[in-house]
């Protein structure tokens, strides 16, 4: 029987224990501090900002969003970042991305305090995950990395196929999987005989962004499919980058859309707000 990943179910359970963890940094006087940069009024990025914000709240974190509009000059998205980084109060930092197209996006990355970097999309951070020496991972990848986990899903000696090569969800996931001692391949739109390799991963990670991609010809029976996709079919409904009701029946386990690796990607991400206001109590 496939095994249903639920990834809010997962994420409750994490954000549980995490208030736990943030009352013993509050008893120290150190509150959790989180900041999100938003630049403009691009819808999706909005919803995300609000989720991720009244996630902090109901754990305790304190939230504070910087919005700019649209026009804004790189100079001034740069001197919010530089201010952000002077202030003790906050641990982690993050600049919603895309940017608009006049704003230069690796330059505000780079712009970050490696140390506050909380999505983890510094060139330092990602460095250090790439040689196993992870301090701050992107959220998407921690949060499946730990939904894994929770089901008892162990990676090493596995054929891991990683489809999308992303700097948000793509690379850091194949690093992730080869840190923990999975055999990675890393497939994309130029990839020949695409899905004669996807059918061979015992984890399948798909980050496409195409609705319904990957159907259960594409599946090796009984691997583990992870779906990162938040895309709309032609009926403008909600699916991910898999066709879920094809896949399901083929699958040990597999990510739901919605419910599956989303919630899972604001726990990695207030999960590693608190690892970092911690560090600030041993400083």
């Amino acid at each position: 029987m496939t095994i249903r990943l639920d990834g809010k179910q997962t994420a409750n359970t994490m954000m549980a224990a995490l208030k736990t963890e943030i009352m013993a940094l509050k008893a120290q006087g150190v509150t959790p501090g989180l900041a999100v940069v938003l630049v403009g009024d691009d819808p999706a990025s909005a919803i995300y900002v609000r989720n991720k914000q009244r996630r902090a709240e109901e754990l305790g974190i304190n939230s504070i969003r910087r919005t700019l509009p649209k026009s804004a000059t790189q100079a001034e998205v740069l001197a919010q970042v530089a201010a952000l980084n002077q202030d003790p109060s906050i641990d982690g930092i993050l600049v919603q991305l895309p940017l608009p197209p006049q704003i230069d996006e690796n330059a505000v990355i780079e712009a970050i305090d490696p140390a506050k970097d909380v999505d983890g999309f510094h060139p330092l951070n990602v460095g250090k995950l790439w040689e196993n020496m992870p301090q701050i991972i992107a959220s998407t990848p921690f949060g499946i990395m730990a939904l894994l986990e929770h089901y008892h899903i162990d990676v090493a000696g596995k054929h891991a196929v990683v489809l999308g090569r992303s700097n948000i969800v793509g690379r850091p996931m194949a690093a992730l999987l080869l840190n923990h001692d999975a055999t990675v391949t890393i497939a994309h739109s130029k990839t020949q005989n695409l899905f004669a390799i996807t059918k061979q991963a015992d984890i399948l990670v798909v980050a496409t962004g195409q609705a319904e991609f990957i159907t259960a010809d594409a599946v090796k029976p009984g691997a583990v499919v992870i779906d990162v996709g938040m895309d709309h079919n032609a009926a403008g409904k909600l699916v991910g980058d898999v066709d879920y009701a094809s896949v399901a029946p083929v699958a040990s386990a597999i990510t739901p859309v919605p419910g599956g690796v989303g919630p899972m990607t604001i726990a990695g991400l207030m999960t590693q707000t608190v690892a970092l206001a911690k560090r600030r109590v041993h400083e």
